[in-house]
């Protein structure tokens, strides 16, 4: 009898205890794309503007608030990258008196002569978490917002992750999805630098922390 409950006791331990789920999302090993004292790994797009860009008490940060920029600047990865998951903490500021205050995440994007082209993770007032896609087609997608706006720091710190694989594009602004996005012309490069924008025509500053990217898998 003893044997009977002892055997029944581990037959419902069993079944009550959880099978571990296997991920959906098989990826390779995080890596850390800032190392939060040089911007080693990194370049700006024109060398013209290496000047707007430092590495200072563990951030990136891309101009100063005070100064006018006359045109976007960007600071881009040497290394390309095609399916991924990236992921950074971020901090917009400076005076929308003095012109027009915003950033953003390239992503996928190729330099041309100096400039940019490709997918933008958009950052400031009427942009926030849209799909841009600079010096090509424009706006792609807008951020949905209904629940962001609950949650965003306008002048604080917020967190960026684009996840892309394929086509599918996903921006995520403080852990809530404002676009989920399907690239239809076949075209369009799937691989490409990643980079942070300054843009032009404002007294802007972008501080970017904790930059992380996690290869995704081919489905």
């Amino acid at each position: 009898m003893r044997v009977v409950l002892i055997s029944s006791f581990m037959v419902v331990c069993a079944y009550l205890t959880p099978v571990r789920a296997q991920p959906s999302v098989q990826s390779e090993k995080t890596i850390n794309l800032f190392d939060g004292k040089t911007l080693n790994g990194w370049r700006t797009v024109n060398p013209d503007d290496a000047k707007y860009w430092r590495a200072k008490d563990s951030l990136i940060v891309g101009g100063d608030g005070d100064t006018n920029v006359p045109q976007n600047t960007y600071l881009q990865t040497i290394d390309e990258y095609d399916d991924f998951e990236l992921r950074c903490l971020f901090r917009l500021s400076g005076d929308p008196n003095t012109g027009f205050i915003n950033s953003g995440i390239q992503y996928r994007s190729k330099v041309v002569a100096n400039d940019i082209i490709g997918y933008q993770a958009d950052i400031g007032d009427g942009h926030w978490g849209d799909i841009y896609d600079e010096h090509r087609r424009g706006l792609l997608q807008s951020g949905d917002l209904h629940t962001v706006w609950r949650i965003l720091k306008k002048d604080g710190w917020n967190s960026y992750i684009v996840r892309v694989r394929g086509n599918h594009h996903e921006l995520y602004i403080n852990g809530v999805k404002t676009c989920d996005y399907i690239e239809k012309d076949a075209t369009v490069p799937v691989k490409g630098i990643i980079a942070f924008q300054l843009h032009g025509g404002g007294a802007a500053k972008i501080e970017i922390r904790d930059v992380t990217i996690t290869p995704l898998t081919k489905r």
